[in-house]
C-alpha cells in the first residue's frame, strides 16, 4: 500500500516504471487469501445463531397470522388475544394476499430488467432514477392530498424537499458517480454467472415474501384495531428489513470476492484465476463469513443513509456558525461510527474472511492512510443506487397501493407501505450487484493502484487526477480553517490589551 502521494499526481509515474512481475506477486500473495481454505474460520457466530432463530420465530409466527383468516374468519381462535375495544372491519387474508403478490411481483420484473439490461442501459436508468425521484415523490404527495391521506402527503411532500436538496448539494459530484458506476457496470456484466447468482437469490427471496406477506396479509385483516395492526406491521417490517439486507450483503460479499478476483488477476478468463472461484466465494459467504454479514446488515444501511444526508447538509450551510457546530458534531458522531459499520468491511470479509468490525476497521483505516477516503467522501455511487432502489419500492407501492384503493381506501397506507418496502427490497438485489463492484474498485485502488491502472489506464488517471484535487482541496480548508483560527486568537489579544 502506497501513502497519499503514490495515489496522486505521482501514482501514474510509478505505475509506468512498475515490472509486470511486481504485479503478478501483489496478486499472488492477495488473490490467495480468497483461494486458501486453510485461512478461514468461522467468525461472529453468534449473530448467525440469532438470525437463524429469528428468522424461525417470525416466520412461525407470520403462517399462524395468516391461516387464522385464511379462508375462514378466525379459524384458530387467536382473535380473543387480538380483540380491542375499537374494532373494525374484519377480512380474510386472500383478500390482501394479492395486492403483496404484485408489489413482489412489480419488485422483481424490475430487478431482472435491471439486470437484463446491464451493460448497455443501466447507466441510464441511475440518471432518470436521481432526476425523475424528486417528481416522482411530489407526485404522490398530490395523489395522497388528493386521497385525503393528509399525514402521507406531508411525508412525500418533505421526503421530495429533502430529495431536492440532496441533489442540488451534490449536483457538481454526478459527473465523477457517473463515471464509477459506468465502470463498476462495465466490470460485473463481465461476468455472467455473478448474474445468475443474482436472479437465484431474487428467487429465493421472493419465496421469503411470499411468507412474510401471507401473513402481514393476516395482520391487516385481522380484527384488532389500527394501532394494533401498525405496530406488528412495523416489526415484521423490521425483520423484512434485517433478512433483506442480508441476503443483499450475502451477494455483496460473493460478487466483491468475484471482481477482487478479476482485478488482480487481469481479466475473468484468465488462466490464472482459481478455478471454482465462484462456488467457493458463495460457500464462505454462507458459512464462515455468514456471521459476519448478518451482524453489518443490522447497521450499515441506517448509518451510510444518515452519513450522506448529513454530508449534503454540512456542504449548504455557510457561515452559520450555530447550526454548522451542531451538524459537525452530528458529522463526527456518524464518522465514528463508519468506522466500525462501512460497506467496505464485506470486501475485506470476502476476501480475508475477518471479522465484520475488524474489516469495517481495517477498510477505515486503509482509506485513511493513503487518502482514498477523500475520494469516497466525494463519490456519490451509494446514493444514486439508493435512489433507484427507493425508485422500484415506489413503484411497486404505487401499483398496490393504487389497487387497494378502488377496493378498501381505508388500507391503503398499510397496503401501500409494505408493498414499497417489498419493492425496495428485491429491486435493491437486483442493484447490489454493482455496488459490490464499486466497493471493491476502491478497496483494490486503495491497496494497490496498480491493479486499476492494468484495468482500465484511463478510469485509472481519472481517479488519481480526483484524489489529487481532492486532496489539494482539503488542505486548502485546513489551511483557511488555521489562519481564521489565529486571526480570531489575534484579535481577541488585541482587544484584551
Amino acid at each position: 500500500m502506497g501513502d497519499s502521494g503514490s495515489v496522486s499526481s505521482s501514482s501514474l509515474d510509478s505505475a509506468s516504471v512498475a515490472t509486470a512481475d511486481q504485479v503478478q506477486n501483489a496478486a499472488r500473495g492477495r488473490g490467495q487469501a480468497l483461494s486458501s481454505e486453510s485461512s478461514r474460520s468461522w467468525r461472529d457466530i453468534f449473530w448467525s445463531i440469532v438470525f437463524i432463530i429469528h428468522l424461525i420465530i417470525v416466520g412461525f409466527v407470520l403462517v399462524i397470522l395468516g391461516l387464522n383468516r385464511f379462508k375462514k374468519s378466525n379459524r384458530l381462535q387467536i382473535d380473543k388475544f387480538t380483540n380491542t375495544i375499537m374494532e373494525n372491519r374484519v377480512g380474510l387474508t386472500e383478500d390482501y394476499w394479492p395486492l403483496f403478490a404484485l408489489a413482489g411481483g412489480v419488485g422483481t420484473l424490475l430487478g431482472w430488467t435491471w439486470l437484463f439490461l446491464l451493460g448497455s442501459f443501466a447507466n441510464h436508468v441511475m440518471k432518470i432514477s436521481v432526476h425523475i425521484l424528486t417528481t416522482y415523490l411530489a407526485v404522490i404527495s398530490v395523489l395522497c392530498f388528493w386521497g385525503q391521506l393528509f399525514f402521507w402527503g406531508v411525508a412525500f411532500a418533505i421526503g421530495a424537499g429533502l430529495q431536492f436538496l440532496y441533489v442540488i448539494s451534490v449536483i457538481d459530484r454526478l459527473p465523477f458517480t457517473l463515471l464509477v458506476l459506468q465502470k463498476a457496470v462495465m466490470m460485473v456484466s463481465g461476468l455472467p454467472e455473478v448474474i445468475r447468482v443474482a436472479y437465484t437469490f431474487m428467487i429465493v427471496m421472493l419465496l421469503c415474501m411470499g411468507v412474510w406477506s401471507f401473513g402481514v396479509a393476516g395482520i391487516v385483516a385481522s380484527s384488532m384495531g389500527d394501532g394494533g395492526r401498525w405496530w406488528l406491521i412495523v416489526v415484521f417490517s423490521i425483520s423484512l428489513f434485517w433478512v433483506g439486507a442480508v441476503f443483499c450483503n450475502t451477494l455483496h460479499v460473493i460478487v466483491s470476492g468475484m471482481v477482487f478476483l478479476v482485478l488482480f488477476h487481469g481479466d475473468g478468463e484468465s488462466s490464472s484465476l482459481p478455478s471454482k472461484s465462484l462456488v467457493r466465494a458463495s460457500r464462505y459467504a454462507v458459512t464462515t463469513s455468514f456471521g459476519s454479514i448478518c451482524y453489518g446488515s443490522l447497521f450499515t444501511a441506517a448509518i451510510r443513509t444518515l452519513r450522506w444526508e448529513i454530508r449534503g447538509i454540512r456542504s449548504k450551510i455557510g457561515k452559520n456558525e450555530c447550526l454548522l457546530c451542531c451538524v459537525d458534531f452530528l458529522f463526527h458522531l456518524v464518522e465514528t461510527l463508519v468506522r466500525f459499520f462501512n460497506k467496505y468491511a464485506y470486501v475485506q470479509i470476502a476476501v480475508y474472511g475477518k471479522s465484520f468490525n475488524r474489516s469495517a476497521r481495517d477498510a477505515w483505516e486503509l482509506f485513511q492512510s493513503t487518502g482514498v477516503e477523500a475520494l469516497i467522501a466525494y463519490d456519490c455511487s451509494g446514493a444514486v443506487l439508493l435512489m433507484s432502489t427507493m425508485m422500484g419500492g415506489l413503484v411497486a407501492g404505487t401499483c398496490s397501493g393504487i389497487w387497494t384503493w378502488f377496493k378498501w381506501k381505508d388500507k391503503v397506507s398499510m397496503v401501500a407501505c409494505t408493498a414499497t418496502l417489498m419493492g425496495m427490497v428485491m429491486a435493491g438485489l437486483a442493484i447490489v450487484v454493482v455496488e459490490s463492484a464499486v466497493t471493491s474498485i476502491y478497496i483494490c485502488y486503495a491497496e494497490d493502484p496498480l491493479l486499476i491502472h492494468r484495468w482500465d489506464i484511463e478510469f485509472f488517471d481519472q481517479m488519481s487526477e480526483m484524489l489529487h484535487q481532492r486532496l489539494q482541496h482539503r488542505s486548502a480548508r485546513a489551511r483557511e480553517v488555521l489562519a481564521q483560527y489565529r486571526f480570531d486568537s489575534r484579535r481577541e489579544e488585541l482587544a484584551q490589551a
